[in-house]
C-alpha cells in the first residue's frame, strides 16, 4: 500500500439532537454546537483523524438543509472533505453508509457519528488500528465503550469467546436498550460494552452483508449514486431512487444478523452527548456537583446544570435541576425528567411555534441573521454578510424592508439602482422590488433590517438568481 491512506472516515451528520433543546434546534442541531470544547462536535470528529496520514479525507453524509453548515464548519478547521453527500430523504444509517461504500469501492471505512465526544483522540486512533486487521479480513467491527454505570440509554454488545484478531473478539449478541434491572445485571456480569455506533469494515464486506439481508436497499442506493448530480461542492443523491431504500439502522439491517460481526473496546472516554443529563455527568466536578456555563449566577444550588448563552440566569436554592437559556427560549427541568424533553418539542409543534426549528441566530451560506425584535406587522433583524457573501437576487410579495449599515461596505441593488453604502447609511426596499445585498470587501458587513408587512415569514422569498443554488 506504500504511503496511501488505509482508512476512509465516513461521518454521519443527520441527527436532530432534540434532547438538547433549546441549544439544539432542527436547523442547528447539536453536532454544529461547541458543547464540550472550543470546537463543535462535528469539527472535533473530523479533527480526530485529520492530521494522521493513515486516514484519508472524510466522506460526510448530511441532509440538504445543513449542507452549508457542514462545508463552513469543516473550512473553519482546515479540513477539506473527500465528498459531502446529501441525503434527499432521511433513511437512517444503513442506506447512508451504503451510499458512502458505493462512493469508496475497495476502501476500508471508519463509520463515525458527527455528534460524539471522545477523549483522548490518540486512544481512539489506537483502537481503530487494532481493529484494522480484522476489518481487512472481512469482519464488520463494532467499537464498544467500557460502561461505568448501568445506563439504560445505550444498546449493549456482548463479546463472544473467539478472538478473530489480536484484541478483537467475535460478537455473541447485540442487546437493545435495557431497563434498569437488566442494565445493572450486564454491569455485574461483565463482558458487555455500550454500543458506540462506531464501526470499521471494508466497503465490499458491508455491501455484501447488506445485500444478503436487504438487496432492494443496495439496489436503491446504487441507483441513487449512479444518478447523483454534483451541485457546487456537494453530491446530491437521486431522490426518487434513494427513497426506495429501507428506513433502517445499520444495527438492525446488518450487525444483529451477520455472522461476520466482531468487536473491540475503545481505549478512550466516549459519550454520545445525548442529553443535558449526560453533559452534567461529564462536567460536574465541583463540591456541589454543579455545572455552570455562560451568563449565570448561582447561590445555594446543588447537583444542577445552569447554562445561558443569553440573559443572566440567577438560580437560588435549586437541587438536581437543569436550566438552559438561549436568546429566545428557556428550559427549566428536573434532571430526573430530562428524557421527556420530546414532549416539549411536540407541544411546540402542536402550537405552531418555531422555537424548536430555528434559533435566534440563523446561519446562511452568506453569513447569518439574528432576530432582535418582532411584533404585529414588523420584525427587526441584525444581518451579517461575510466577505464575498452574496444574498440572492429576490423580491417579497408581503413586506418592505429598511436597511441601515452599521459596519463595512455593502453593495445594495434595488431595482435598477446599484450603490455602495457605508456605516450609518441606509436604503429602502419597497414591497415587490427586486433587490440584493452583497459584501465585496474583506471585512464583514453588518446591518440592521426592519421588515414591515402583513406576513413576515422566511418563505416569502422569490429567488430570481442565487449563487448558492437554493430553491
Amino acid at each position: 500500500m506504500g504511503n496511501a491512506p488505509l482508512i476512509t472516515p465516513v461521518i454521519l451528520s443527520g441527527g436532530a439532537g432534540t434532547r438538547l433543546w433549546p441549544a439544539s434546534r432542527r436547523s442547528m442541531p447539536k453536532q454544529f454546537l461547541p458543547l464540550v470544547g472550543e470546537h463543535s462536535l462535528i469539527q472535533e470528529t473530523v479533527q480526530r483523524v485529520a492530521e494522521d496520514a493513515r486516514f484519508s479525507s472524510p466522506i460526510v453524509i448530511a441532509n440538504d438543509q445543513h449542507r452549508f453548515l457542514v462545508a463552513e464548519q469543516l473550512r473553519e478547521v482546515g479540513v477539506k472533505p473527500g465528498a459531502i453527500v446529501l441525503e434527499p430523504v432521511a433513511r437512517n444509517t444503513a442506506p447512508a453508509i451504503a451510499a458512502a461504500a458505493l462512493l469508496a469501492p475497495g476502501k476500508t471505512l471508519l463509520i463515525m457519528s458527527s455528534d460524539h465526544a471522545i477523549q483522548p483522540a490518540e486512544g481512539f486512533r489506537q483502537s481503530v488500528m487494532r481493529a484494522l486487521p480484522a476489518a481487512e479480513d472481512g469482519y464488520l467491527v463494532a467499537f464498544g465503550a467500557a460502561p461505568d454505570r448501568a445506563e439504560t440509554g445505550y444498546g449493549y454488545i456482548k463479546a463472544g469467546d473467539d478472538e478473530v484478531a489480536e484484541g478483537v473478539q467475535s460478537v455473541a449478541t447485540f442487546k437493545e436498550k435495557p431497563d434498569r434491572e437488566t442494565a445493572e445485571r450486564y454491569l455485574a456480569e461483565g463482558g458487555y460494552t455500550w454500543n458506540s455506533g462506531i464501526f470499521l469494515f471494508t466497503s465490499r464486506a458491508y455491501l455484501t452483508e447488506l445485500e444478503a439481508f436487504d438487496p432492494a436497499t443496495v439496489a436503491a442506493c446504487r441507483q441513487a449514486n449512479d444518478e447523483a448530480v454534483r451541485d457546487l461542492d456537494f453530491i446530491r443523491l437521486d431522490a426518487a431512487s434513494f427513497a426506495g431504500a429501507s428506513d433502517i439502522s445499520i444495527d438492525y439491517a446488518v450487525m444483529e444478523r451477520t455472522g461476520k460481526a466482531a468487536t473491540t473496546t475503545l481505549d478512550c472516554d466516549w459519550s454520545d452527548v445525548g442529553s443535558w443529563g449526560e453533559l452534567w455527568r461529564r462536567s460536574a466536578a465541583s463540591k456541589t456537583d454543579n455545572v455552570e456555563r455562560g451568563n449565570t449566577l448561582t447561590i445555594g444550588v446543588e447537583g444542577s446544570l445552569i447554562d445561558s448563552s443569553g440573559p443572566l440566569v440567577a438560580a437560588l436554592g435549586l437541587k438536581d435541576m437543569v436550566v438552559v437559556a438561549t436568546k429566545d427560549a428557556v428550559l427549566v427541568a428536573s434532571r430526573e425528567r430530562l428524557d421527556e424533553i420530546k414532549q416539549v418539542i411536540d407541544e411546540l409543534e402542536n402550537r405552531g411555534r418555531n422555537e424548536q426549528i430555528d434559533p435566534a441566530k440563523v446561519y446562511r451560506p452568506w453569513g447569518y441573521y439574528e432576530s432582535i425584535d418582532a411584533g404585529d406587522g414588523f420584525q427587526v433583524k441584525h444581518i451579517m454578510v461575510k466577505p464575498g457573501g452574496r444574498l440572492s437576487l429576490q423580491r417579497h410579495a408581503h413586506r418592505s424592508e429598511h436597511w441601515t449599515v452599521v459596519s463595512g461596505t455593502a453593495r445594495i441593488t434595488v431595482g435598477d439602482d446599484v450603490r455602495d453604502l457605508g456605516p450609518n447609511q441606509s436604503t429602502y426596499v419597497p414591497l415587490g422590488a427586486v433587490h440584493r445585498l452583497e459584501n465585496l470587501g474583506d471585512k464583514p458587513v453588518r446591518l440592521i433590517e426592519i421588515q414591515c408587512g402583513g406576513y413576515l415569514g422566511e418563505d416569502d422569498i422569490e429567488r430570481l438568481d442565487d449563487i448558492y443554488r437554493r430553491g
